[in-house]
């Protein structure tokens, strides 16, 4: 089925003249930056966009205070469009450099564009909005502003809610290298922390009577390196010590934490896993004689693709091109390639199963194909993806080679070529999200498509009930 159609000049020409709006919007993000649950500036500055351009709003959506919902139109199919706008610890960097300079040194960065990524969702939303205001046609748009995907897993609680139920349709994309459709699933992976309690004592005059929650972590990680071999290879298991129980070596530790991401390509494989994983930690403590307690903060379902909105989107990306890169933005993006290895570059490529080309930036639109990929990270969206038919664009706003969560996303962040690929992007969702409002059979094809993939499953969360949302306890780093 076809989607560009005859509307398509005038949903662009919408996004063309409020531009400039949203670029500013996307650099006043990229100079705030907040990390997990504690984005207030950004939603805030969200929320007076939104406020701006007309939507209704609804603020602490799943009793999170910085998650928000713009909605405007009446009646008619609901597509969402989804945003986000946290950025990540330790990636201050200063703007057009191609060398890293900190800001301010271990200070926070967007170091995953999620900057831009907030910032094209809303121009989109506002452009879906103008045009069934002009055309007095019945349907809805709503952005929601989602906080939190790195590790937070806020669309997961904004799922559990309901804030998603009455949605015909979810768009997001993510910053990249190329501009295309994401074709890819996603791993399902939940977080949770350990804490060991112990005894302290005098480690060299009384070892005898410490009993060391150090030791535990330690034999923790032990136990779930021998488990890497009997576990599936397409698992994958992180950890980072958060308390080491103090910097006095002649002090038995009372107490350490530790924090584990254990990830699964899909959740019913990842349930079990996360279990396996509690008893090494409760052996740890058996050898230690120590007390552990466990606590899930968050969790994300695997992604769910959808074929009939993919190809919908692919047809409006064949139609659009990719964004409209100048000199000065090709010479930028090789001085920021300097910094990069032949094996980044490589890395760029090979992702994406393509040949290595000696370009910059991306001067072309993704292809189609027909096998379905696994990614190596995870999102939050994918929880979206169980309940509602999800599609996700790549948008090109980075030099070729440039690996997420660099000090090199953060300097491209404000640049010219950034805003070139934020704005091409933003097009593509705005009208893709037309062809789904309009054509009543697409919306079809999409639900069909979902309940196929799913097989009967119903979505259920990898965080048990009642799990708050980590607001507090995502502040430790």
């Amino acid at each position: 089925m076809t989607t560009v159609n005859s509307n398509l000049p005038h949903i662009l020409t919408l996004i063309d003249r409020k531009t400039e709006v949203f670029r500013e919007l996307s650099d006043r993000v990229w100079e705030t930056p907040e990390t997990c649950y504690m984005e207030t500036l950004s939603a805030a500055a969200h929320r007076e966009m939104l406020e701006t351009q007309g939507f209704r709003i609804t603020d602490n959506v799943a009793g999170i205070p910085t998650a928000l919902i713009g909605e405007a139109g009446e009646g008619g199919p609901v597509i969402a469009f989804l945003g986000e706008f946290d950025a990540l610890a330790g990636l201050s960097q200063k703007a057009g450099e191609t060398a890293y300079d900190p800001i301010t040194a271990g200070a926070n960065g967007h170091g995953c564009g999620h900057n831009l990524l907030g910032s094209a969702s809303l121009l989109a939303a506002t452009a879906l909005k103008d045009w069934l205001e002009a055309n007095g046609t019945p349907g809805r748009v709503r952005y929601y502003g989602c906080p939190a995907e790195e590790g937070g897993a806020a669309k997961a609680f904004m799922v559990q809610s309901g804030a998603f139920e009455d949605v015909d349709i979810a768009i997001s994309w993510h910053p990249s290298n190329f501009a295309g459709v994401q074709r890819e699933t996603s791993l399902a992976n939940c977080r949770v922390d350990f804490t060991f309690s112990g005894r302290a004592a005098h480690a060299a005059a009384v070892p005898e009577l410490g009993r060391s929650a150090l030791d535990a972590v330690e034999l923790m990680s032990v136990g779930v390196n021998y488990m890497r071999e009997h576990m599936p290879s397409d698992c994958r298991i992180h950890y980072a010590v958060l308390d080491s129980g103090g910097i006095s070596p002649n002090v038995v530790q009372a107490h350490a934490k530790v924090r584990y991401v254990i990830r699964a390509p899909e959740l019913p494989g990842l349930l079990p896993l996360i279990e396996r994983v509690k008893k090494v930690a409760e052996g740890a403590a058996l050898m230690t004689e120590t007390k552990v307690e466990s606590t899930i903060l968050a969790g994300v379902s695997n992604l769910v693709v959808n074929t009939p909105l993919m190809d919908a989107m692919q047809d409006v990306w064949e139609s659009l091109g990719p964004p409209p890169f100048d000199a000065a933005d090709q010479e930028f993006a090789a001085k920021i390639r300097a910094t990069l290895t032949p094996e980044d570059i490589a890395a760029s490529w090979r992702q994406e199963r393509l040949d290595e080309r000696d370009v910059p930036l991306a001067d072309f639109v993704l292809p189609a194909h027909g096998e379905l990929r696994q990614m190596g990270g995870s999102t939050d969206v994918g929880d979206v993806s169980w309940v509602v038919p999800t599609v996700q664009a790549y948008g090109a706003t980075l030099a070729i080679g440039t690996q997420l969560h660099t000090w090199q996303v953060v300097a491209q962040g404000k640049s010219e070529l950034a805003h070139k690929g934020m704005v091409s992007v933003a097009k593509a969702m705005a009208a893709t999200g037309l062809a789904a409002l309009e054509s009543e059979q697409l919306r079809e094809a999409a639900w069909a498509d979902l309940r196929k993939r799913l097989k009967g499953q119903a979505y259920i969360s990898p965080m048990p009930a009642g799990t708050e949302p980590p607001v507090a306890a995502m502040t430790v780093k």
